[in-house]
């Protein structure tokens, strides 16, 4: 009998418990508005973690050094620091949900499958969750999290009522729309550079049993663009994204929370055995022959629906080892293919400095010709399409501001993710990606490889603002946005050492990916919960 190498983490949802901590004392009764009582012991917990970092930072502001957060995990494809550090990683905990109020108190390293499964207990679910489990909640306040239900509510950020933060200088403070606004609005996207989330009290909304889930088909990019757009007018959906398999085949997908299923058949997404939810997509979409196609998905296997194959980027470890990419294969490696896993692999492989993962939001008259753009430069497909309800400016978000009349345009997100051809240079490649999404007044996400110059990248925010910001909560020892997300030319050019060579090597970096995320604990704590649902 032929065994799959471990049971999925994910399998059949069944997470472990989530455990107790808290919040600050001098921001107790701000946080704590409209809650419950958390546990003492809870609060005594996190005000313990919160002045160990509190202390971290203060020594580090006295001493005049810059330093970077350390979480534990990344979705990030930007390079990483090692060097003065401050841990954050205990503070992931879900400290408390209260039904009457729908809100969350959260610590910044809850990742979404957590939250969710803490949530669910209740009833209630945020109402965006990235469709990665291990993004956390922490990294959705930070950088810019658009997800299927962004276009009814905004970024993650716009789902959190307030937080508390380290300042630079070590200070703890709360900041809420009412209460150091400026700083509750400017951290969003700002990328952990304005002071240390340790908090956050975040809203929710009833949940369901099942998101009733319709395929659109689509036969063009502008018919895409229209279908998504129309869609998001309607407010009865709950949720919109698309899926370009090519110039000519797709669909727009949208949900709706039920707790009936009607007539229509359950899909699930969570199981090895499972489909991969963009093939399975589709799968329907060819059976049907051109018509709309409605089934539901219970409601958490909806939300993480792409973490088998990370979208559809885990295809390309197929491609790059020249494994059969099948039914039988996915199901036999399927540990292997979670967003976790793979992202830990792709960065310690080396093979993140030759992939393209960029997600870019274009106003919606010029996403046909970037997509022509793109494709033809690139040859990657599939894309995604997502959505966006903008945020007020100024932001660090992506946005689009017509110069001539202030008017914010409405953006759709293009995910633009898979190998950099390749006979391209990849850093002129992303410098000229870069050129072109200036030109049609697009931005990207800054979780990806930047290679903006400074002056090209404040040209698209607004750095007398930021830098006020920085001054005033005396940030400026942190660093930048620019100084986080740049990848300097000389960089890009640094000549590798010949170990550096031989490890990013065929077959060589591949398996060196794949140790390096076993090593990390992600395979044994899928194996750990495999055995404990037994």
């Amino acid at each position: 009998m032929i065994k799959r190498p471990a049971v999925s983490v994910f399998h059949k949802l069944g997470w472990s418990a989530v455990n107790g901590s808290s919040i600050c004392s001098r921001c107790q009764k701000r946080l704590l508005s409209g809650l419950s009582s958390a546990p003492q012991p809870v609060i005594d917990n996190h005000n313990r973690e919160v002045q160990s970092i509190s202390s971290a930072v203060r020594n580090f502001y006295n001493r005049k050094e810059k330093f970077r957060i350390a979480h534990g995990s990344t979705n990030s494809t930007r390079p990483k620091s090692s060097t003065h550090v401050v841990n954050t990683g205990p503070l992931s905990n879900v400290l408390h949900v209260d039904t009457a109020s729908r809100t969350a108190l959260v610590e910044p390293n809850v990742p979404m499958d957590r939250l969710v499964e803490a949530t669910l207990k209740h009833g209630l679910i945020p109402p965006v969750v990235m469709e990665f489990p291990g993004i956390t909640v922490g990294g959705g306040y930070a950088g810019t999290s658009g997800e299927s239900s962004s276009f009814k509510h905004g970024f993650f950020n716009h789902t959190i009522n307030s937080i508390e933060m380290v300042l630079a200088d070590g200070e703890v403070v709360t900041a809420s729309p009412t209460e150091n606004s400026d700083l509750f609005y400017g951290g969003a996207g700002a990328l952990g550079t304005l002071g240390v989330t340790t908090l956050v009290n975040l809203r929710l909304i009833p949940a369901s049993k099942y998101v009733e889930t319709t395929y659109h088909p689509v036969s063009s990019v502008p018919q895409a663009t229209e279908t998504v757009r129309s869609f998001t007018a309607d407010k009865s959906h709950d949720y919109i994204d698309g899926i370009l398999y090519s110039q000519n085949t797709g669909a727009v997908v949208t949900g709706k929370l039920t707790n009936s299923v009607s007539n229509h058949t359950i899909q699930r997404f969570s199981d090895a055995k499972d489909p991969w939810f963009y093939l399975h997509v589709q799968e329907m979409l060819e059976k049907a022959r051109g018509a709309p196609v409605t089934e539901a998905i219970p409601i958490a296997e909806y939300l993480f629906r792409y973490d088998r194959g990370g979208f559809w980027v885990g295809r390309s470890a197929f491609d790059y080892f020249n494994f059969p990419f099948n039914s039988f294969t996915r199901w036999w490696l399927d540990d292997f293919l979670h967003t976790r896993m793979m992202y830990k692999a792709l960065h310690a492989s080396g093979q993140s400095k030759r992939y393209i993962v960029q997600d870019l939001a274009v106003p919606y008259e010029n996403v046909e010709e970037f997509i022509r753009y793109a494709t033809g430069k690139f040859g990657i497909w599939p894309l995604w399409l997502c959505p966006l309800k903008q945020s007020p400016v100024p932001t660090m978000h992506p946005h689009h501001v017509t110069k001539t009349t202030g008017e914010q345009k409405e953006m759709l997100n293009v995910g633009l993710w898979g190998n950099c051809p390749s006979h391209l240079n990849f850093a002129d490649a992303n410098r000229e990606l870069e050129a072109k999404l200036k030109e049609l007044g697009a931005m990207k996400w800054m979780y990806a490889q930047t290679y903006y110059t400074e002056t090209e990248f404040w040209e698209m925010h607004d750095k007398e603002w930021y830098d006020a910001l920085r001054r005033k909560y005396r940030a400026t020892s942190l660093p930048s946005v620019y100084e986080k997300v740049k990848i300097a030319p000389e960089d890009a050019a640094k000549e590798q050492t010949m170990e550096e060579k031989l490890r990013e090597t065929w077959p060589i970096s591949g398996f060196y990916g794949i140790k390096k995320a076993i090593d990390s604990g992600l395979y044994l704590d899928a194996r750990k919960s495999a055995w404990k649902q037994m």
